[in-house]
């Protein structure tokens, strides 16, 4: 599976934006997904999860409320809908698929090479 994540780019806080994962080279309908974030000098965190169907969702803290997980799995892609943006959202966002639905990025077996976000104030 190769994902490819695009979206990213530079906005005011507050601002809206979504992230974009198209997988390619299989199908990742029966796949669990997840985005994850890494800022500078930081490690790799958790931000939201959703699983094959949909049904199950997880997200941070830090981002519960604001931002939003969703897949089309006939597209084969999955989103990440981001409102009310903060600074402190700024990283690197990688999306993330694997067989089992979970918040840890050990669970995942395919990475995208990320998408950067610049929330300025």
């Amino acid at each position: 599976v190769q994902l490819q994540a695009f979206g990213g780019g530079l906005v005011q806080a507050g601002a809206s934006l979504r992230l974009s994962c198209a997988a390619s080279g299989r199908t990742i309908s029966s796949y669990a997904a997840g985005w994850f974030r890494q800022a500078p000098g930081k490690e790799r965190e958790f931000v939201a999860a959703i699983n094959w169907s949909g049904y199950s969702i997880g997200y941070a803290d830090s981002v519960k409320g604001r931002f939003r997980i969703s897949r089309d799995n006939d597209k084969n892609t999955v989103y990440l809908q981001m409102n009310s943006l903060k600074p402190e959202d700024t990283a690197v966002y990688y999306c993330s698929v694997g067989r089992e639905y979970g918040l840890d990025h050990r669970q995942y077996e395919y990475w995208g090479q990320g998408t950067e976000l610049t929330v300025s104030s």
